[in-house]
């Protein structure tokens, strides 16, 4: 499997909080099912990123353009290179 980073830029109008609730149904979903390792959004800048696991950048796409939000956003998708964090390391040892 390969990491994507997909950086999407979003409008808002009347409408957009009405589609917020399954919107979050959904990317849970792509959470627990290994999908999405990790999802951010910034209010302030209009800009959410979301960390994916997939094959393509077809497939990535595919996962985002089934989301409620999905006519509010325009993306783009990068493939990783590196991609690393806490989660990935080895607990701290601490001595008793």
């Amino acid at each position: 499997m390969k990491k994507f980073q997909a950086i999407i830029k979003f409008t808002m109008d009347e409408n957009f909080m009405t589609f917020v609730p399954p919107h979050r149904t959904y990317i849970n979903y792509l959470i627990n099912k290994g999908v999405i390792d990790m999802y951010a959004v910034s209010m302030e800048s209009q800009t959410c990123w979301i960390t994916l696991s997939a094959e393509s950048k077809t497939e990535v796409d595919n996962y985002l353009s089934k989301t409620p939000l999905y006519k509010y956003w325009t993306y783009v998708i990068e493939e990783l290179f590196v991609y690393d964090s806490q989660q990935y390391r080895l607990p701290a040892v601490q001595l008793n």
